[in-house]
């Protein structure tokens, strides 16, 4: 006797990862409007308080995104761990070490800038994924959603190396990270981030190939008519 529908493991599946997507997508939506709303209210004045106003839900929207390496680890996600794993630690070192720790890099314009582009490749990509859940895909979303990263993802880099640069006098002023080990030896850590730096350029070539690589196998499922004179 066949099992009901909504007992079988690909069911289940597919109706975990649609709530998962769902939740990110409401976060996300709900961020892109914030950030619209008081751009158009408070113009450049919005910018410089982004993180007060939108920090803890861009916090809680990318601690939840490390569930999707454990997605790939256990075969519910069909993706690549280690390009994922690059892509989520950038953002939630940026986030969370760099930015979060350091007050006075909070106000900075890039904050708003990196949350702007990490938004806008996370909108479009978790509705395109929430939505090929349930069995529905549009070629234009998906091809979308496999093309906006190639301008912005290269930007979101930069953004962060910048961030990054901007964090390193605060670092430096207030020692926050920088220990002492026995045996006369220390952690500086302002060296630590000169270091991710070179590390982030390095990360971006790899997935930027990774990228690349999906991109041409997504897209190859849609046919491309040719005109015929």
């Amino acid at each position: 006797m066949a099992l009901p529908a909504w007992l079988q493991p690909r069911y289940r599946k597919n109706v975990y990862l649609f709530i998962y997507y769902l939740i990110q997508f409401c976060g996300h939506s709900w961020i892109f409007t914030n950030m619209t709303v008081r751009f158009f209210s408070f113009g450049k004045d919005s910018m410089v308080d982004t993180f007060y106003a939108i920090g803890l839900v861009m916090q809680l929207c990318q601690s939840i995104s490390l569930l999707e390496l454990l997605h790939i680890y256990v075969g519910i996600e069909s993706n690549h761990l280690l390009p994922r794993f690059l892509q989520l630690t950038e953002r939630i070192i940026i986030l969370f070490v760099v930015i979060t720790s350091q007050e006075e890099v909070q106000g900075k314009y890039v904050v708003c800038v990196l949350f702007i582009f990490w938004n806008l490749l996370d909108m479009v990509r978790y509705t395109n994924s929430m939505l090929s859940v349930i069995g529905i895909s549009y070629a234009f979303l998906t091809w979308l959603s496999q093309t906006l990263w190639m301008p912005i993802y290269p930007l979101c880099v930069l953004a962060e190396a910048f961030a990054v640069y901007q964090s390193l006098p605060y670092f430096e002023s207030f020692g926050t990270y920088s220990t002492k080990l026995p045996f006369d030896l220390s952690i500086y850590f302002p060296y630590v981030l000169k270091i991710y730096l070179m590390m982030l350029f390095i990360g971006m070539y790899f997935t930027y190939s990774h990228l690349y690589s999906e991109r041409r196998d997504a897209l190859s499922v849609f046919p491309i008519k040719k005109k015929t004179l």
